[in-house]
């Protein structure tokens, strides 16, 4: 891939539109009319290298399963901290930092548990009914 094509594929993550992107790139007004369009659907260096930069970029935008589970162990163990406003009178404020609530510390808990499965609801399932299957096709 040119560096032109690896500009015009970077410039068409960004907005999209294979026009703009092929024209940001440095190609003509008439070929980016004409080309830019086929060089995403048609150009599979390129188009492999835009799927590959997406997938990238949705994964560090995307939180995976064990990030969210330090998170919520973090808030459970009360090592997180939030942001208040505190009145020093005089129409004054500051902001001050606070260890998050027992509240949100006993909810982040019960989300790990249930991910561990922890506390499961037990359903007794004993019952004396006798199943009879019939033929009702008729022979």
């Amino acid at each position: 891939m040119t560096i032109k094509q690896k500009k015009f594929a970077d410039e068409y993550i960004i907005s999209g539109n294979a026009y703009q992107a092929a024209i940001k790139a440095g190609y003509s007004e008439n070929y980016a009319k004409n080309a830019g369009f086929k060089m995403v659907e048609n150009n599979g260096r390129i188009s492999a290298y835009i799927e590959e930069r997406m997938k990238e970029l949705e994964d560090k935008a995307v939180a995976k399963q064990d990030e969210v589970l330090k998170y919520l162990t973090s808030v459970m163990r009360g090592e997180e901290i939030e942001p208040i406003l505190i009145n020093d009178g005089d129409y004054k404020q500051r902001i001050d930092e606070v260890p998050l609530s027992a509240k949100d510390r006993i909810k982040a808990a019960e989300l790990l548990g249930k991910r561990y499965g922890t506390w499961t609801d037990k359903v007794d399932m004993t019952s004396d009914l006798n199943i009879i299957f019939e033929d009702d096709y008729g022979d």
